[in-house]
């Protein structure tokens, strides 16, 4: 039964080279690579800045937080981006001034900021802990999220644009006629796939959090990115073997994306707040993927056997949809 599945191996890995796959591969973590460490890392994303407008000169706390303006106008104009603080002390009590973002505990959090530094509480109370700078926690989070949405991409699109392309040349239907392996079908596919993303996985990991940094966290991290790697090949798998034509899977991926993925991302990336969204199975796999690049993975048994289900199940229905495939093809 798997006497051929060396050959099937060959095949699909001919097929990916010829759909330029590796090459895409290979662009997305130089583009990804690029933006981390000559856009992100330099943006200026100071703590949320202070502005005071003093007419009187009264005598005020010095910070490095704190920025002087000269009227009203001026403090209300550094203030229109709703993440900057003013503070107007022209007359004895001090008044906050912000725009508020929507988010009710963000708004309550910029308001004790101000309050603080401009009260002069000072930080030596505070105990640090932790060995990430700014630049390595920035790191290590937007290397996250760009591997999350990469690999739910690359996942399902990779593996469905290999299918349509041998429906397109005739391959299911002469696999239909010879007696190949439904599995072994499907495992050469899935071990080239994982194999391509665990490696894209190392490289993205090691290069934007270095060597020493990168090895660290590998372990946890390259088990994550399997299981979303397996999750969202299956699902790609079935799907494209579902549905007729390209056009008809690419309407479904854009549908997918909209309300699936979209919302994952607003919520880890944005302030949004959704008390639904931990229900949403997909905003767990985020989430632990980017505990795994802090190195803070808890071993939580229900997370786990909950995605060996959704494998095993979505390896299922690709097994049973492509043997009703070869079958109607032969």
């Amino acid at each position: 039964m798997w006497g051929g599945f060396l050959h099937l191996m060959k095949k699909d890995f001919m097929l990916i080279l010829s759909s330029k796959f590796f090459l895409l591969a290979l662009g997305s973590l130089i583009l990804y690579s690029c933006y981390i460490n000559f856009i992100y890392v330099e943006l200026d994303q100071n703590i949320y800045p202070v502005y005071v407008y003093n007419p009187q000169d009264k005598q005020l706390t010095v910070s490095e937080y704190i920025t002087e303006v000269k009227s009203r106008e001026a403090l209300e104009e550094a203030c229109a981006d709703s993440y900057s603080i003013g503070i107007d002390v022209s007359s004895n009590i001090p008044e906050i001034y912000m725009l508020s973002t929507g988010i009710e505990t963000k708004d309550n959090y910029r308001e004790n900021w101000a309050r603080t530094v401009i009260n002069n509480h000072s930080y030596d109370k505070a105990e640090i802990i932790g060995s990430n700078t700014k630049e390595l926690k920035n790191r290590r989070e937007i290397t996250a999220e760009f591997l999350f949405f990469e690999l739910s991409a690359v996942g399902f699109l990779g593996l469905a644009s290999m299918l349509f392309k041998e429906k397109q040349m005739g391959v299911i239907r002469v696999h239909g006629i010879l007696p190949v392996s439904k599995t072994a079908f499907i495992v050469s596919k899935l071990v080239l796939l994982l194999a391509s993303d665990l490696v894209f996985t190392s490289l993205i990991t090691i290069v934007n959090l270095g060597f020493k940094v990168g090895i660290a966290v590998l372990p946890d991290v390259l088990v994550q990115a399997g299981i979303l790697s397996l999750i969202m090949a299956l699902a790609g798998f079935f799907c494209s073997i579902r549905l007729p034509d390209f056009k008809q899977f690419s309407l479904f991926y854009l549908v997918l994306a909209i309300f699936i993925t979209t919302p994952v991302f607003l919520a880890g990336q944005t302030s949004v707040e959704w008390s639904w969204i931990y229900y949403h199975p997909m905003f767990h796999m985020f989430t632990t993927m980017k505990s795994a690049y802090f190195g803070t993975v808890t071993f939580q048994l229900s997370y786990y056997f909950f995605c060996m289900v959704a494998i095993i199940v979505l390896f299922l229905l690709a097994h049973k949809t492509l043997s009703r495939e070869m079958a109607r093809e032969g």
